[in-house]
């Protein structure tokens, strides 16, 4: 039991740690420009690109790039005058929240072996 109450300590504070990312995602409209990252060129897509693919106005897309960037989701290239915007897969928050998802996965897989009984079937 001392075990399970370290692990779910373990989870609570690195979910805490996530929670900036997590926000990120949350809003459906960052989901759409990750969305329109993740099916762009792999070298990054401008501004305006993402306005016309997310129907959005410019200062919302930079507004909400910022806190995609601020959160670790998103990076930018500059080349010259112009940025360009990508997701990016080194930015460690992605393998973070990855590790926490695997990790409450296994959790909760040890819990319903530990105790049948908290599976409820449909």
């Amino acid at each position: 039991m001392e075990k399970c109450k370290w692990r779910m300590k373990k989870i609570a504070d690195e979910l805490k740690e996530c929670r900036k990312p997590f926000l990120a995602l949350g809003d459906e409209t960052r989901q759409q420009i990750i969305i329109a990252l993740l099916e762009s060129d792999c070298n990054g897509i401008r501004v305006g690109e993402i306005t016309k693919k997310t129907n959005l106005s410019r200062p919302a897309v930079s507004h909400h790039l910022r806190i995609l960037k601020d959160a670790g989701m998103i990076n930018m290239r500059r080349e010259g005058t112009k940025n360009y915007y990508f997701v990016d897969a080194s930015e460690s928050q992605w393998k973070r929240i990855l590790d926490l998802v695997g990790v409450i996965y296994e959790s909760a897989k040890d819990l319903t072996k530990e105790d049948p009984r908290k599976v409820e079937k449909w």
